[in-house]
């Protein structure tokens, strides 16, 4: 397959509109954090807040009125019963990766726009709305970070001699699993944010590892997967391989996020 096989022939205006609406969406997000909001417990036990239900609203309604052809998938729709088959192509939508950050009144929360194609993340956009920051990458393209200081390419690196720089989920920062997978590592330092605002710091270069050990869904991974890749990056499975799309109840298995610097397989 060629690189131009393996992206929709109109990725760049697809990437457009995902960028456009991840922005509004964050915009939306940080008026309902100002003003306040309830929170509310989901039959699974995770939280949901009123902005977790106006981004996906705005979102999905955006996709499917700029590309109705396109099926646009969402965590809160799914949650609420809502049927849906992956095909060829399809978005995957997180509105809020985060809740409990958000909820929590901290700042690592994003919004999550990814397309996929033949199984595969590659296109994405990420707002951080905390940060002001918007992140978007297009497989074999590259990935930018736009901010106050204008739209600048970031690429992933290779780990310091100093060792590597890891970051870890807030909510697993004491899991026994990952004490096992830094076993024999030089690892410079180890920090714990919540969110895919992790892919982001791996895809600029300013983290080099995020081994998730914990359940995610597709869609807390398919636009920040699209991301580190297009920056030069990786997101590999279990046996490690780039994680794939279209999976039986749209469950991950564990996965590392890498900088440039790829391992063969999780050890852990």
């Amino acid at each position: 397959m060629t690189q131009t096989d393996a992206l929709p022939p109109d990725a760049d205006a697809l990437l457009a509109l995902a960028a456009r609406l991840a922005d509004e969406a964050a915009t939306l997000i940080n008026e309902i954090r100002d003003r306040g909001f309830e929170t509310i417990i989901k039959a699974d036990k995770s939280p949901v807040t009123e902005a977790d239900q106006a981004a996906e609203r705005h979102i999905l309604a955006g996709l499917r009125m700029a590309r109705p052809d396109i099926p646009a998938i969402g965590e809160e729709e799914i949650a609420n019963g809502h049927l849906a088959e992956p095909g060829e192509i399809y978005w995957l939508v997180d509105p809020l990766d985060g809740t409990r950050e958000f909820a929590a009144g901290r700042d690592d929360f994003t919004v999550n726009i990814g397309l996929i194609y033949r199984n595969r993340a590659v296109l994405g956009a990420m707002a951080l709305p905390a940060y002001g920051q918007l992140y978007t990458g297009l497989v074999g393209t590259g990935a930018w970070r736009r901010d106050s200081r204008g739209n600048t390419p970031i690429e992933a690196v290779l780990p310091p001699q100093e060792g590597l720089r890891i970051l870890a989920s807030r909510h697993y920062a004491d899991d026994p699993r990952l004490r096992e997978w830094l076993a024999g590592r030089k690892v410079g330092s180890l920090g714990n944010i919540g969110s895919a605002a992790k892919f982001a710091r791996v895809a600029e270069g300013a983290a080099d590892f995020y081994p998730r050990l914990g359940p995610t869904m597709e869609w807390d991974t398919a636009a920040p997967q699209a991301i580190v890749e297009a920056a030069g990056g990786h997101v590999l499975d279990e046996r490690g391989v780039p994680l794939a799309y279209g999976k039986p109840g749209w469950f991950n298995p564990p996965f590392l996020c890498t900088g440039r610097q790829a391992e063969p397989e999780m050890r852990a």
